[in-house]
């Protein structure tokens, strides 16, 4: 392999080890590690491939190193695991890289450890791995169809019972394979700058194959890299924000002149399309706890040319207590509680949530997420409205915090968004007239969407 292959392999060592060992975001270290690199594009891709595939296959790996290794994965240091995950993910998933090109340039990761002392560990494992892969064994479906799944799909088995139970088994099977697949990126248009129409032909004019997203009216699906998209549009006219997350904001319907509250909003994707919504008109305060998320979400305002977006280091919580101790809070036409969640609807795009969500977790998010509603619900004025969304498909998060929070504040009632979404979009709305989207069923991530009346 040349040089530049195995930079290609030390960035997504080191992408992987971030993740791993200090619980970083894959998605923000691997753009980091890159931007220094200075990688040619088609490196970039494998790096990012590379990344993502071993994340999100990392269950199963670790299932085969249990059998192929003399040392169980968990007992081994988290730098070797890594190796020995990135080195076993390009023999089982990647079908163009020769096996021996895969063992050499494992072993040449495994020098930097240690003084290469676990070299022979690695040059024998992947060896071993590359002669009997046909032959790995997997759980067996009938005896135990609960680890079969969690196995052959990599996710954690307790996420798989919880999916069986909720979805049954077979739907639950067509949600796990779904999340294996890579997610596409996603651009939305600044509609303050320009046009759906005028993006793809800027795009297209760069040789970049692009597509209409079907459910938003507003996005971009790329067929290449997001840096040679940017390069090729002005600045400003997009975005990097997911589909399912562009529909959030036309739930929220803000009209032009509106005073919005978005509660959760770093790092901006949803503020700065709901101010393009407003056409730059009115008023959004938007509060996160997040100081990073904060600036980066006044950084992106900016270069998108927008001026009515107040962004505040601040925690909602903290902000109702003290509206209310006054006595007469100031009240929003629309408010927004993008909710922290576990985010169990973005596995494609982010891998690793599956390996740190626990059945704990998630009951301490709902919690929270109460809490948020709550007091976000005190700043919305007679009449207005308050949408709670998540990025999740945990009804514990979504159903479950929705119907306690309509059981404690009766003058708030359900209201259907249809109206105000684009049209194709209308067909995630359910029977409540809540928005669900599901990676399996409608290739968006997986998201649920509310929308609450208050009585004037």
């Amino acid at each position: 392999m040349t040089s530049r292959s195995r930079s290609a392999r030390t960035v997504a060592l080191d992408a992987l080890r971030h993740v791993e060992e200090r619980g970083a975001r894959a998605d923000i270290t691997l753009d980091r590690l890159l931007s220094r690199a200075t990688l040619a594009a088609v490196d970039q891709a494998l790096a990012t491939r590379l990344v993502y595939g071993t994340l999100a296959w990392q269950g199963r790996l670790d299932w085969h190193l249990a059998q192929l290794c003399t040392t169980a994965p968990e007992r081994l240091d988290p730098w070797l695991r890594t190796i020995l995950r990135l080195g076993l993910y390009q023999l089982l998933f990647l079908d163009r890289v020769p096996d021996h090109a895969v063992v050499s340039t494992s072993v040449d990761l495994a020098r930097g450890f240690r003084r290469g002392a676990a070299t022979g560990l690695v040059n024998a494992t992947l060896r071993r791995a590359a002669l009997e892969r046909t032959q790995l064994p997997l759980p067996d479906p009938v005896a135990a169809p609960l680890d079969a799944l969690a196995v052959r799909w990599s996710h954690p088995r307790w996420l798989v019972a919880r999916w069986c139970e909720e979805l049954g088994a077979a739907e639950a099977e067509a949600l796990l394979q779904a999340d294996q697949d890579p997610c596409p990126t996603i651009l939305r248009v600044n509609t303050l700058r320009t046009d759906r129409a005028a993006c793809i032909d800027a795009l297209d004019r760069a040789g970049l194959a692009t597509r209409v997203t079907p459910f938003s009216s507003v996005g971009v699906e790329l067929g290449g890299s997001l840096t040679a998209a940017q390069a090729a549009l002005p600045d400003g006219w997009t975005t990097p924000q997911g589909e399912a997350s562009q529909l959030v904001s036309y739930v929220v319907a803000p009209r032009p002149g509106n005073r919005v509250l978005d509660a959760c909003a770093a790092p901006g994707g949803k503020t700065t399309h709901l101010a393009a919504l407003m056409q730059d008109h009115g008023e959004i305060l938007a509060l996160d706890t997040n100081r990073g998320g904060i600036v980066a979400l006044r950084a992106r305002a900016a270069a998108l040319g927008i001026s009515i977006v107040n962004a505040r280091h601040a925690d909602i919580r903290d902000v109702a207590r003290e509206a209310t101790a006054r006595g007469s809070p100031d009240t929003f036409h629309r408010v927004l509680v993008d909710a922290p969640c576990s985010g169990l609807g973005t596995l494609r795009s982010h891998p690793e949530l599956r390996w740190r969500a626990s059945e704990q977790r998630i009951a301490s998010l709902a919690d929270l997420q109460t809490e948020i509603l709550r007091s976000a619900a005190a700043l919305c004025a007679p009449a207005g409205s308050l949408v709670y969304a998540t990025c999740t498909i945990s009804r514990q998060e979504n159903d479950a915090v929705l119907e306690q929070f309509l059981a404690a504040r009766p003058e708030f009632t359900l209201d259907n968004p249809s109206q105000d979404l684009p049209p194709a979009a209308r067909a995630l709305i359910d029977e409540r007239g809540v928005l669900r989207s599901f990676p399996h069923r409608d290739a968006l991530d997986g998201f649920f969407v509310t929308r609450l009346r208050r009585r004037g």
